[in-house]
This record gives C-alpha cells, structure tokens and sequence, in this order.
C-alpha cells in the first residue's frame, strides 16, 4: 500500500509538471531524493519516461477534435488544415529524434543528476524573464494552427532539443523557442502540447523495449497507477495552464526556477 501512495504522489508530480514550463524530469529527480520506490533501478530508469505516456493521453483526450484527422463522408473523410498540423509536428520531432535516441544511454549517465537539474532550472527560469521583458510591446506574427509554417515548426523542434538535458523543460524549451520565433503564448503552448505526442509514446516505446517488457505483477500495477494518476492529474493542469496564459505571461514560472534551482543547489552543497 505504501508503495502505491508513493507511486500516486509520483504521478502526481508527472501530471503538474509535464505540461508547465518547470521541468517533470527535474523535479522527478528531486523528487526521488525523498521518496523512493522498493524497485530495481532499470524499472526506475523506464518508470521515469513510461509515466509520462498518462500524461500525454491527457493531450490525446482533451484536443482530440483538433487532433483526428478524418470527418464525416459528408465533409469529404479528410481535415486538411489536421494533415498540415501533423505533418508540422513530425518534422518538428525529427531534430530531438536525431539527437535523443542514438545518444540516449549517454545522455542519462552525464547529464541526470540535481546538479545539472538545479543549473538548467536557474538558466531558463532567467530566459523565461529575459524574453518575456523582450517581447512586452511585441505581437505575435503567428495567432493560430493555421499561420504555423514549416521554417516555424522545425526551429521549435530544434529548441527541442535543449530538452534532452534534464531540468530543460520540453514544454519550457519549446514554448520559450515558439515565442522567440515569433507565435503567440496559446499557440507556443498548443502546438508544445501536440510535439510531445510522438516524443512520449517514442521516448516510452524505448524504454520499454529496452527494459524488455518482463514486468512482475507488482512492477506492472505501480506503472499502471503511476499512469492513470499523471492522466487525471494532466487533465486539470492543461485546463489551468491554458486558462493561465490568455491573460498572464510566464515570468512567475521563471521566478519559481530560480528559486528552486537556488533551493536545489543549497541542499545538496548541504546534505552531499
């Protein structure tokens, strides 16, 4: 019981993280500092990437309208405008893919630790202020799905790729390039939100295959609940972040970086 509690509040964690621009890998490593599964390290290391396919369902359900790309006979079966966006999203992922999956073993042992969590945290946190403080009097050039072009869609996914190193922020990395490059906060965070469909289910397909798929029975009921927690939980922190951006920009989480980063560096300076 008590390891499904823990795997509970895991999810949890997963579920607020993933989709603010604070870095769920990050904060899943702080995280552990304080609570750790009674499990074997390689179910840990595919635990960390898997959990997060319930949080992208969560984008599946709640954009699924603007994400399926058929429509009645009627409407002729197919949405183009869907097509395009998809199409945009792939090329978008190829940039991290590239990079992410022949490196991905190296990229674990060097960069997964507080120390590298509690630099990023700090560095991005004051990008998030730095280019908000730029972009106050700016309007954003792309306002829709629609305005997205291909040049626009695959510099986001290079932006992406600053993610692969812990403490980054996929989301964070991408909204902050998508703002950069000129789109406006709601559409930075949608098409962030549609860039992490391939990432995760490639990222958890990964693990998992590496892991080998020999889950005791035990092993395979944390994973589930650790799944349907983080889903739950994305349900209402997309409906809250979404809501948030129409009307606030994202300096207070920059502010919550820094000092967090701060907090991080303090405590293992401290305990280590």
């Amino acid at each position: 019981m008590l390891e499904i509690l823990k795997v509970m509040f895991l999810g949890i964690v997963e579920g607020i993280t993933e989709w603010l621009p604070i870095s769920s890998t990050g904060h899943m490593i702080l995280v552990e500092e304080f609570i750790q599964l009674n499990v074997s390290a390689d179910f840990m290391e595919m635990f960390r990437v898997v959990i997060q396919l319930g949080a992208i369902l969560a984008v599946v359900v709640l954009y699924f309208p603007k994400l399926w790309p058929f429509c009645s006979p009627r409407n002729g079966w197919i949405k183009r405008d869907t097509w395009a966006l998809w199409f945009r999203v792939l090329a978008a992922v190829l940039p991290a893919a590239a990079i992410g999956i022949p490196f991905d073993d190296m990229l674990d042992e060097m960069f997964y630790n507080p120390w590298t969590v509690a630099v990023t945290l700090i560095l991005y946190g004051v990008l998030f202020i730095v280019v908000e403080n730029r972009n106050q009097r700016k309007r954003p050039r792309v306002t829709s799905l629609e305005d997205l072009t291909w040049s626009l869609a695959i510099g986001i996914g290079i932006f992406q790729v600053l993610s692969l190193i812990p403490g980054t922020s996929r989301s964070g990395a991408t909204i902050l390039g998508a703002i950069l490059l000129g789109a406006s906060r709601s559409i930075a965070a949608e098409f962030s939100f549609f860039l992490g469909i391939p990432v995760m289910f490639g990222a958890s397909l990964l693990k998992l295959v590496k892991f080998g798929f020999a889950f005791s029975g035990a092993e395979l009921v944390l994973l589930t609940v650790g799944m349907v927690t983080a889903f739950l939980v994305s349900i209402l922190a997309i409906r809250f972040f979404i809501g948030y951006i129409k009307k606030n920009d994202f300096k207070p989480f920059g502010y919550y970086r820094i000092v967090l980063g701060i907090l991080v560096l303090i405590y293992f300076i401290i305990m280590k």
